[in-house]
């Protein structure tokens, strides 16, 4: 009979019996991880964990596979405890027309000789104000484009001063409750419309190649009022209170206007911005200071521009008695004028009744030729002519980019409006502009016509036409937001910032759009509520550590109209940080997702300025709330 072993049987059990002893322990060690501990138990695994990144589960979770975005808008609405701002209060009522880099009592401080005391001098950052500038009590709503072209209502600027003043020139009237804009101005008594018709009879504003225009020393600038019916966007400026609320009036009109001087600096734009240049007895000495501020219009003016000039010394044989000055003063200050522009090279095309206009050569390759005939003003050598933020007026001539012949325009010919929106611009086409390609620029253009209309979506007011008439883009870069709004009845003021990589305000001008420089660490050169509506990319990245993302929130409410809106994009993490400051300053506000993915760290933020005034004259308090 066969003999077996009993030792295999034994090794079989050993093993059974260890296998239940590790399943029991792995059981019991499972169990411990998941019980509520002592604080010393949690801190001795906060260190483990603390060096292992892992997602945070609950810990009654025992397995879960995370497949969520980790960054969804509805999870960023309430921002963290440690971002919040309970509130940010109303200045006084005293302040609602407060323009902190134009404020009278700082400017006072400045040399008077050029004006310079009217230029820009901001305050320091120990003087910036930390409150909400109000509204005046009664502001309402402005009229719609066209209407408010010839209608502001009365409280939201509440001067008279130039309905007495200048009640003669048809500039504005009083009636009821409301101002009315009949389209006059000092030197056109029968309307800006037959003033820019006689304008129209020597120079063709009808064919598209006239698009950009700057008006010095702009009134109540109906010039610009009426040049927008004809499809050219008019950049008025004049200084604060030079006529009081001058500037203010054109904004409530709805029409492109910034407070601003020609003293002692450039004006904030590029090179070859403007087709037209444009001055109606704007009281700018021309042909003083060695012709300067010609010199200056001559920067800004592209190749082949215009400048037009009424009011003195312009038919001075007619008007003399009536400007109150002497035959020999007027007629002295007309030759200095037309031998600064011929020293620049300028053609007199047309002088007739009270209208005189030249036009800047479309190349310097005459005018290179006879400086060693006019040796004054010599070519520029030394500055960026596209640099133009606190820079100081040079008394030297612009040069164009090099021509081959005669007949070439220096820098490349503009297309006409309206092909001229979405051609690629001659500075990037050339290559001018380090790093943009033409093919970037199509792609650009391309995009935000995508994104504006998914922003339409997300603002009923901005995709009803006509809500907004004054949009303000902080950070353009080749101003597509603009071009894609082209069709609407709006316009938009393209703004570069002075820190952005590249300088493309230049090409901005070469599709046919407006826009100025700007440092949004310092106030805009503007009234408040001036805006509709406000777009904001990447502006807290591009500023987050050069100032206090609080003082730019604050300079965009200043500006922004009640009701008014404002869309942001920017990196989650400042989204959220501004979603905080903006529910303090008690907008209305959302985060919504990256129209492409939720993934996308970039976060879109929708805000809504509610309707608030100062209290009432006869009352104290706190700000008025009004539905």
């Amino acid at each position: 009979m066969a003999k077996f072993s009993l030792k295999p049987k034994r090794t079989n059990l050993y093993f059974l019996t260890l296998a239940t002893v590790l399943c029991t322990l792995c059981y019991l060690i499972g169990v411990w991880q998941h019980s509520s501990w002592t604080p010393s138990s949690t801190a001795a695994t906060a260190s483990i964990t603390s060096a292992v990144p892992c997602p945070q589960f609950s810990k009654n979770i025992t397995t879960h596979l995370d497949f969520e975005p980790h960054h969804r808008a509805e999870d960023l609405s309430i921002p963290p405890a440690t971002a919040r701002v309970t509130h940010v209060p109303p200045c006084e009522a005293s302040l609602s027309e407060y323009t902190p880099c134009e404020d009278a009592s700082r400017s006072l401080k400045f040399d008077r000789d050029r004006l310079i005391y009217r230029e820009r001098h901001c305050p320091e950052k120990q003087e910036l104000l930390k409150c909400r500038i109000p509204a005046p009590h009664g502001y309402t709503v402005p009229f719609r484009w066209p209407e408010s072209r010839y209608a502001v209502w009365y409280a939201n600027v509440p001067h008279k001063e130039l309905t007495v003043e200048k009640k003669n020139q048809n500039w504005v009237h009083y009636q009821g409750d409301r101002f009315r804009f009949p389209g006059g101005g000092t030197m056109f008594p029968n309307g800006a419309d037959a003033y820019i018709d006689d304008i129209g009879k020597l120079i063709n504003l009808r064919d598209g190649s006239i698009r950009t225009a700057i008006d010095t020393g702009c009134g109540v600038a109906s010039w610009g009022a009426y040049l927008l019916s004809r499809d050219i966007l008019t950049v008025s400026f004049a200084p604060r209170d030079t006529h009081e609320a001058q500037v203010q009036f054109a904004l409530e009109r709805g029409v492109p206007a910034v407070i601003g001087v020609m003293a002692s600096i450039r004006l904030p734009y590029p090179s070859r911005a403007f087709d037209m240049a444009h001055c109606s007895r704007c009281l700018i000495p021309w042909g003083q200071y060695d012709g300067l501020y010609l010199i200056e219009v001559d920067r800004v003016l592209r190749p082949g521009g215009y400048w037009i000039l009424s009011g003195p010394p312009i038919n001075w044989q007619n008007h003399w008695k009536g400007w109150q000055r002497t035959e020999a003063d007027l007629k002295a200050e007309q030759d200095m004028i037309e031998r600064v522009a011929k020293s620049l090279c300028w053609k007199k095309l047309k002088q007739k009744g009270d209208l005189a206009i030249w036009q800047k050569p479309t190349n310097h390759i005459h005018c290179q030729a006879n400086r060693k005939v006019l040796k004054k003003p010599s070519f520029c050598q030394a500055q960026n002519p596209d640099t133009a933020w606190y820079t100081k007026l040079e008394e030297c001539l612009t040069p164009l980019p090099g021509a081959n012949n005669i007949k070439e325009v220096a820098g490349g010919e503009l297309a006409k409006w309206p092909a001229r929106l979405t051609t690629v611009p001659p500075r990037i086409s050339s290559g001018s502009l380090k790093g943009i390609t033409a093919e970037m620029f199509r792609e650009n253009t391309a995009l935000w016509k995508q994104r504006v209309a998914h922003y339409k979506t997300l603002d009923y007011q901005l995709a009803d036409p006509g809500r907004y008439r004054n949009l303000l883009d902080m950070n353009s870069y080749l101003g597509s937001f603009a071009a894609a709004l082209a069709d609407d009845p709006a316009w938009v003021m393209n703004i570069v910032p002075v820190e952005a990589e590249v300088n493309t305000l230049g090409a901005i001008y070469e599709r046919g759009l407006i826009g100025t420089y700007q440092n949004w660490c310092e106030a805009m050169s503007t009234y408040p509520r001036t805006y509709d509506f406000i777009h904001s990319d990447s502006v807290f990245t591009l500023y987050k550590d050069r100032c206090e993302m609080e003082d730019i929130l604050l300079e965009m409410d200043r500006i922004l109209r009640p009701q008014g809106s404002i869309i942001f994009r920017d990196d989650v993490d400042l989204v959220l940080k501004a979603k905080a400051l903006l529910d303090a300053m008690q907008y209305d506000a959302r985060i919504v997702d990256h129209e492409k993915s939720p993934h996308h760290r970039e976060k879109i933020l929708l805000a809504a300025k509610q309707y608030w005034t100062a209290p009432a004259p006869n009352h104290k308090g706190e700000s008025s709330k009004e539905s």
